[in-house]
């Protein structure tokens, strides 16, 4: 591999020797925060992703639970983060094969019944009940089939956050209440 074209391949050379040797270093952390904006108004926020203050994303609340949807709401800032990451996989392992890309779209889709949300039916699970990922992409004319079927495989495998929605994770949520006495919440009531 003395001649290689591949940017993404270039790039990562030295990381993954790096990771072949310090396996421990390939355990990376992701971050976001949110942003104080104020506590008058329950139906916006702001959200800053990553550990640099690189700028905040400003999101509303959806009008099916009561918001005005005049901004990215959660649900859509998640189908947002599966998109990015399932375009980025499918630009990188194009790149590292060769195929030339012409056009790429994804979309993805999430159905929420918000009846759990609001409390109004404990049989109604507070999660997305389906998420659909679309892939629509272009190759250069001539590209070999068994390139297109390496390019799928590939970024079928290689996505981060399409693994994790997929297999589920462990989240721990921990809460630390300053100037008032901890209490057990009400229950909630439809």
């Amino acid at each position: 591999m003395a001649d290689i074209q591949s940017t993404v391949l270039q790039r990562q050379a030295p990381i993954r020797a790096t990771y072949r040797k310090r396996p421990e270093q390939a355990l990376i952390t992701k971050r976001a925060r949110t942003q104080w904006v104020g506590g008058a108004d329950p139906w916006h926020g702001a959200v800053i992703p990553g550990d640099a203050d690189g700028g905040s994303q400003h999101y509303g609340i959806d009008r099916a639970v009561g918001g005005y949807h005049d901004a990215p709401n959660p649900g859509e800032l998640l189908c947002a983060a599966l998109a990015a990451c399932k375009d980025a996989t499918v630009r990188m392992v194009a790149d590292a094969l060769g195929v030339i890309l012409e056009q790429l779209e994804v979309e993805v889709t999430g159905r929420v019944d918000v009846r759990g949300s609001l409390g109004m039916d404990p049989d109604t699970p507070v999660r997305f009940q389906t998420v659909t990922c679309e892939v629509r992409l272009r190759v250069a004319p001539g590209t070999p089939p068994a390139a297109v079927e390496r390019l799928l495989a590939g970024a079928e495998c290689a996505c981060i956050n399409l693994a994790t929605l997929r297999r589920g994770v462990p989240v721990k949520v921990d809460f630390t209440v300053d100037g008032g006495e901890r209490q057990a919440p009400p229950p909630m009531t439809p």
